[in-house]
C-alpha cells in the first residue's frame, strides 16, 4: 500500500513478455494461473506455493441462456479450486510473493473463503496466519481456518471493523497486513480469471463480464487482466462491459455508480445472505468504480430471495450448487435481459466465485420422512427432453 493509503497495483515490461510469451507457446505449458508467470509478480518461479489451481471450466449454461433468449451464456465455475472458492488464486500469488519476500507471519479480515485460502496456502508455504472474522461469518470457514493451523479470531462487527483490528494488531510489526489492497499481489492471483476466460474463448473477449462484488478485487483483477491482453495484442473485440452485483441489502457500490460518483459511501447496516460481498465499503472503490465507467458497464443490486432463487435454478438447470455471491450474477442477468441491456446475441460470461457446499444454510432441508416399507410413487416434472 502506498503512503498516502491507496492502494498499489504491479505493472510489468508487456514488451518483454511479448518476447517471452506466445499464444503457441502458451498452449504446451501446464493448465494452471501459474502457466502466465511471465504476467505474475514471482522474480523467482520456484517460490510459487501451489495446491493445484487455476484453469476452471467455462461451461455453457444452456438451458438458462434458452429461458433468457441468451444464445451464448457461460459459467465460469471458480467453485472447483482448492478451498472451493476463487479466493485461491489470491491467496496462491500473495503467498508466494510474501514467501519470496521473506514474510514470516501473515494476518488479515475476512468474511469467510479468504480466510480458509490464505491459512490453507499459508500453511503450505510454511508461514504463520493469523484470521479475524466476523462472529456471524460462515461457520465452515471457521472450521477451514482452524483446520489450516491459522489462529482465528472471532470478532462482534462487519468486516470493516474487522479490518480495523487487524490494522492496529499489524501496525506493532508482528504480522504483514495482507488485508485487501493492502499489498498488489492478491490482484495479480485473481486477474487470471480474465487470462484464462479470454484463452477459453479463442482469444474473443465476451461482451458481458458479470461480477459479484464485495471487496472488488476480482472484478478490478479481471478488467486489469483485459487491459493487459489488448496491450499484449492477443484478443479481439473490445473491452468487455462490467456489471458488479450487489445485494440490496449492501450495496454501496451500487448508490455510487448511480451517483456517477469516484467513491462509495459506507452502507450502514449490511447484511445479506450473499455473506462474501457483504462489505459496508471497499478499499479499493474508486478502481471497482472506474472499471464500470472504464468498460461501460453498470452495477446492479438484487434481493436475498433472487439470489436464493438463483442459486436453485443454477442448480437444478446446470447441474452447478453455486455460492450465493455467484448465484446472484444469475439474478442481475435476468434484470439486465429484460431491461434490454443485454442484447440476446452478445456472449455473455457469469462468474460463480465458489462452491455452494460452503454455504450448506442456503438450502433448506424439507422433504417427508418415509418408513422402510412404505411404498412411494416418482412424480415426473421433466419431459423426456
Amino acid at each position: 500500500m502506498c503512503r498516502c493509503g491507496s492502494p498499489l497495483l504491479v505493472s510489468y515490461d508487456i514488451e518483454g513478455a511479448k518476447e517471452a510469451l506466445t499464444k503457441r507457446g502458451l498452449s504446451r505449458r501446464v493448465k494452471s494461473l501459474w502457466r502466465y508467470h511471465e504476467l505474475l509478480p514471482l522474480v523467482h518461479p520456484e517460490n510459487g506455493v501451489s495446491l493445484g489451481e487455476g484453469m476452471t471450466p467455462l461451461l455453457t449454461a444452456r438451458r438458462s441462456g434458452e429461458e433468457l433468449g441468451l444464445r451464448r451464456l457461460f459459467i465460469k465455475d471458480e467453485g472447483v479450486l482448492p478451498t472451493g472458492t476463487f479466493k485461491a488464486r489470491g491467496a496462491a500469488v500473495g503467498v508466494s510473493k510474501a514467501k519470496e519476500l521473506g514474510v514470516r507471519a501473515i494476518a488479515m479480515p475476512t468474511n469467510g473463503n479468504a480466510g480458509a485460502a490464505w491459512s490453507a496456502y499459508a500453511a503450505r508455504a510454511g508461514i504463520e496466519c493469523y484470521i479475524g472474522m466476523p462472529k456471524d461469518a460462515p461457520s465452515v470457514t471457521m472450521a477451514e481456518c482452524l483446520a489450516y493451523g491459522a489462529h482465528l479470531f472471532l470478532v462482534d462487527g462487519h468486516i470493516n471493523q474487522v479490518g480495523r483490528m487487524i490494522e492496529r494488531a499489524c501496525s506493532e510489526g508482528s504480522a504483514y497486513n495482507v488485508s485487501t489492497l493492502r499489498e498488489p499481489y492478491r490482484v495479480e492471483g485473481k486477474k487470471t480469471m480474465g487470462f484464462e476466460v479470454s484463452e477459453q474463448l479463442g482469444w474473443r473477449n465476451p461482451d458481458v463480464v458479470v461480477y459479484p462484488t464485495g471487496g472488488g478485487v476480482g472484478l478490478i483483477g479481471v478488467h486489469k487482466a483485459m487491459q493487459e491482453l489488448a496491450e499484449l495484442g492477443w484478443t479481439q473485440g473490445d473491452m468487455p462491459r462490467f456489471v458488479a452485483v450487489q445485494s440490496a441489502g449492501c450495496a454501496p457500490v451500487v448508490e455510487a455508480w448511480r451517483k456517477g460518483a469516484r467513491e462509495c459511501i459506507p452502507w450502514e447496516n449490511p447484511k445479506t445472505v450473499a455473506f462474501g460481498i457483504n462489505v459496508p465499503k471497499p478499499l479499493g472503490d474508486f478502481l471497482i468504480l472506474e472499471s464500470l465507467y472504464d468498460s461501460r458497464g453498470c452495477a446492479v443490486a438484487v434481493e436475498d430471495g433472487e439470489i436464493l432463487k438463483a442459486q436453485r435454478t443454477l442448480g437444478a438447470k446446470e447441474g452447478l450448487f453455486t455460492c450465493p455471491e455467484g448465484a446472484s450474477t444469475l439474478a442481475a442477468l435476468n434484470r439486465l435481459v429484460s431491461e434490454g441491456w443485454i442484447d440476446r446475441d452478445e456472449t455473455v460470461v457469469l462468474l460463480n466465485t465458489g462452491s455452494g457446499i460452503k454455504y450448506p444454510e442456503t438450502v433448506r432441508v424439507e422433504v417427508p420422512l418415509y418408513r422402510a416399507d412404505q411404498s412411494v410413487t416418482f412424480d415426473r416434472s421433466l419431459d423426456s427432453a
